[in-house]
């Protein structure tokens, strides 16, 4: 009986250890990371909460976006976003057309948005611009 009960805990274990790892691999937060680490892009963002920011890495810098709803001639629909970086200095190498880059992927998941940058992140797009 004792033997019964110890296999019983060892198979109800297995599955718990099984179920976790699964639950590691398909978390987002870790793709994001991983996406960082290797210097790829990849976007993290719940579309139906408004409320909740975006987190995007590309070349191995995070981004954070910040929704704002807002209406357009149909619907309620997020019409603003604010986009900056926890750390500037990660910027070193970034160019305009990686800017771009981002805003025609940001556009593509939310077509009524204008995307503003914040400093210093806008000052290259400044300078483009005289």
């Amino acid at each position: 009986m004792i033997v019964l009960i110890f296999r019983l805990l060892l198979i109800i274990a297995i599955i718990f250890l099984l179920y976790t790892a699964y639950q590691y691999l398909i978390n987002p937060k870790r793709k994001l990371e991983l996406a960082k680490d290797r210097k790829e892009f990849f976007l993290l963002d719940d579309p139906e909460t408004i409320k909740k920011n975006f987190l995007l890495t590309y070349k191995g810098i995070l981004f954070e976006g910040e929704k704002y709803l807002g209406t357009t001639e149909q619907s309620f629909d997020v019409i603003t976003i604010i986009v900056h970086t926890h750390n500037p200095s990660s910027l070193k190498g970034l160019e305009r057309n990686d800017l771009y880059f981002l805003e025609k992927e940001i556009l593509i998941r939310y077509p009524n948005a204008k995307i503003e940058w914040k400093y210093p992140i806008n000052r290259l797009l400044i300078l483009d611009e005289h």
